[in-house]
C-alpha cells in the first residue's frame, strides 16, 4: 500500500470516473425500472457479470464463504433492495445521497472489530448526518416514502458487509473477485424475482424489452460493477482508505444532478439541505478517522 500521502493524479482521475459513473447510474436504473421489474433487473445485472467471463477468469485465492459473503452482501442486501426502494417508493436521487451512509455502517462495524470508539468528532459527524436523513422523512409523502429509506438504508447496510467481505479478502485481483463473487449473487436474486414478481411478469417483460434495455443491463455489469468496483478495490488496495474514501462523497452530488438532468427529478431547496448534511457529516467523519 502506498504511503499516507495522498491519491497520485492517475488515481484521483480513476477515482473521480469511478464516483461519475456510480452517480449518473441512478439515471439508468430509474429510467430501466420503468421496463424492468427490480429483482430480474438486478438478476440479469449479476449473470451478466457472470456470463462468459467466469469461463476466462481465474478464481481467486479467497475462500468460498467470503466470495459469497460479497456476492449475497452486494448482489442481494445492496443492489436488490435498491432497485426495489427506486421501484416507486423513493427518488432516485435521494437514494444516491441516502446510500452513502454506508460509510457510517462500514466504519461501525471496522470499530467492532478493532475494539476502538467514537471520536468526539464522529459524534458531531454522526448528528450531522441524521439531521439530513431526518429532512427527508420530514418530506415523505411525495418521491419518498418511509418504505423507500428504510430499503436503502438496508442497501446501505450490505454494501457495508460487502467492504468487510472485500476487507477480509485482502489484496486480491479483483476482476476474478468481482467475477467469481457475483456467481452467488445470481440464484437468490432469481428465487426472490420468481417470488416476488411472478414467471408471467418476467418473460413478458423480456420479450418487451428493447436495446436501450439491454443496454442499460450491460452498462450495470461492465460500468457500474466490473469498472466501478473493479477500480475502487484497485485503489483500496494500494492507497489508504482515507484517501480514496472522500471521492465517493460526490456520488450522489453526480446522481442527484444527473436524475434531475434525465429524469427530471426537481431539486427544490429542503432536498439541497439535506444533501449538504449528509454530505458534510460523512465528511467529517472521514475526517476524523484520519485523524
Amino acid at each position: 500500500m502506498t504511503s499516507q500521502q495522498g491519491l497520485s493524479a492517475k488515481a484521483l482521475l480513476a477515482a473521480l470516473a469511478v464516483v461519475m459513473v456510480w452517480g449518473s447510474n441512478f439515471a439508468v436504473i430509474g429510467a430501466t425500472l420503468h421496463r424492468l421489474p427490480p429483482l430480474l433487473f438486478a438478476t440479469l445485472r449479476f449473470a451478466t457479470v457472470v456470463f462468459p467471463l467466469i469461463f476466462f477468469v481465474r478464481r481467486p485465492n479467497v475462500p468460498w464463504r467470503i466470495l459469497a459473503g460479497y456476492g449475497i452482501a452486494i448482489g442481494v442486501g445492496q443492489f436488490g433492495l435498491l432497485f426495489i426502494a427506486i421501484n416507486g417508493h423513493i427518488a432516485a436521487g435521494l437514494a444516491s445521497l441516502i446510500v452513502q451512509s454506508q460509510v457510517v455502517f462500514t466504519i461501525g462495524m471496522a470499530m467492532i472489530v478493532s475494539g476502538e470508539r467514537l471520536k468526539p468528532l464522529q459524534y458531531g459527524a454522526l448528528a450531522l448526518a441524521l439531521s439530513g436523513l431526518g429532512v427527508i422523512v420530514a418530506h415523505t409523502g411525495g418521491e419518498v416514502s418511509i418504505t423507500g429509506v428504510l430499503l436503502v438504508l438496508g442497501a446501505a447496510f450490505g454494501w457495508s458487509l460487502g467492504n468487510m467481505a472485500q476487507r477480509a479478502a485482502g489484496k486480491v485481483e479483483m476482476l476474478g473477485f468481482i467475477t467469481w463473487s457475483s456467481l452467488f449473487a445470481v440464484p437468490p436474486l432469481a428465487l426472490m424475482a420468481l417470488w416476488s414478481e411472478g414467471w408471467p411478469a418476467i418473460t413478458a417483460a423480456l420479450a418487451a424489452a428493447t436495446p436501450a434495455v439491454w443496454g442499460a443491463v450491460a452498462w450495470q455489469a461492465i460500468g457500474n460493477t466490473l469498472f466501478g468496483y473493479g477500480v475502487w478495490g484497485w485503489l483500496l488496495a494500494r492507497y489508504p482508505a482515507t484517501s480514496v474514501a472522500p471521492t465517493s462523497l460526490l456520488v450522489p452530488v453526480f446522481g442527484m444532478a444527473s436524475t434531475a438532468l434525465f429524469l427530471g427529478e426537481a431539486l427544490p431547496p429542503w432536498k439541497l439541505v439535506a444533501a449538504a448534511l449528509i454530505i458534510g457529516g460523512l465528511g467529517v467523519n472521514i475526517l476524523a478517522t484520519r485523524r
